[in-house]
């Protein structure tokens, strides 16, 4: 068990899930706040890294594409105070967060996860139902309706039609753009797949945001509802696994992940198996596929386990 407690919050790690706890201090963002605790399976994650710095490092996990619905939605474009998977860690407890570090990097070295996108998610997202009130709208989606209801600063001919409710089999797509310099941002609801070239203050399917506080949380709503609409890759067909006897040279990437076409036939945890694991690390090493550094953290995972 690894865990890390900071004023932004806590992170634990029990070898299948990093627990991520919002803090309760003032100076961390609603959005964080109203997200609750998010758990995240080792299988979504890509990486973890932290980085130093003088007075206070940052902590950051890496989800696989197309894992979580919030990511979804926001992109890159969550900034560094709202985004649940960046945790500021102070100066003396450096040592721990590069603790967890190395055990979330020995477990998905151990168990092979596979870097590269998926097709459905593995976060379900925000928890229902969800109210948010920001920009010139309120919003509330139940799992089944959207329901729009308009304020003092939505524009007359936006509002002059009353409230919109949407059914969840009516939205195709959702859009969400946070506000910059002096653009507004939105959140949008595509009920077709053509672009809509209405702008979010006068479309009654949007809601306009104007750069305060309570922005961010509208993209709450937005991943609620992308979380129950079909998955983007979904009609791609998903990466299998296929078995193979050993590791070989072409089985792992240059970053020393084991590639998703050729993972080991062995799993689980057992005492064979581990030993197979063991073996076949180190003929990797001696092709000098692994660096020692790889090798040597591989190697510590797969003895804790025997």
């Amino acid at each position: 068990m690894a865990e890390i407690i900071q004023k932004d919050g806590t992170w634990t790690f029990d070898g299948d899930t990093v627990r991520i706890v919002p803090g309760k201090d003032k100076g961390v963002s609603l959005l964080r706040k109203a997200l609750g605790e998010v758990a995240v399976p080792l299988g979504a994650l890509t990486g973890i890294s932290f980085e130093a710095g003088r007075r206070s490092g940052r902590l950051r996990l890496r989800l696989r594409e197309g894992a979580d619905p919030l990511l979804q939605i926001t992109g890159s474009r969550l900034g560094d105070s709202s985004d649940p998977y960046l945790l500021t860690v102070d100066k003396d407890r450096t040592g721990v967060a590069e603790y967890l570090v190395d055990e979330v990097r020995n477990a998905l070295l151990l168990e092979q996860v596979e870097p590269g996108p998926v097709g459905r998610y593995l976060l379900p997202g925000p928890a229902l139902p969800i109210t948010v009130s920001a920009g010139d709208a309120s919003v509330t989606f139940d799992g089944e309706r959207i329901r729009l209801e308009w304020n003092w600063k939505t524009e007359e001919s936006k509002s002059s039609g009353g409230p919109r409710t949407l059914a969840l089999g009516e939205v195709q797509a959702v859009e969400w753009l946070p506000s910059a310099g002096l653009e507004n941002g939105y959140l949008r609801f595509l009920t077709s797949r053509a672009p809509v070239s209405t702008p979010p203050k006068y479309d009654p399917h949007a809601v306009d945001l104007y750069g305060f506080r309570k922005d961010p949380l509208m993209a709450l709503v937005g991943a609620a509802v992308v979380a129950r609409l079909p998955h983007p890759r979904a009609t791609a067909a998903e990466p299998t696994a296929a078995p193979a006897p050993s590791l070989t040279k072409a089985a792992v990437t240059t970053s020393g992940t084991a590639d998703p076409t050729a993972r080991a036939a062995a799993s689980g945890d057992d005492h064979d198996a581990l030993l197979r694991r063991l073996r076949e690390l180190g003929e990797l090493h001696q092709a000098g596929i692994l660096t020692d550094e790889e090798f040597s953290t591989a190697k510590r995972a797969i003895l804790k386990r025997l």
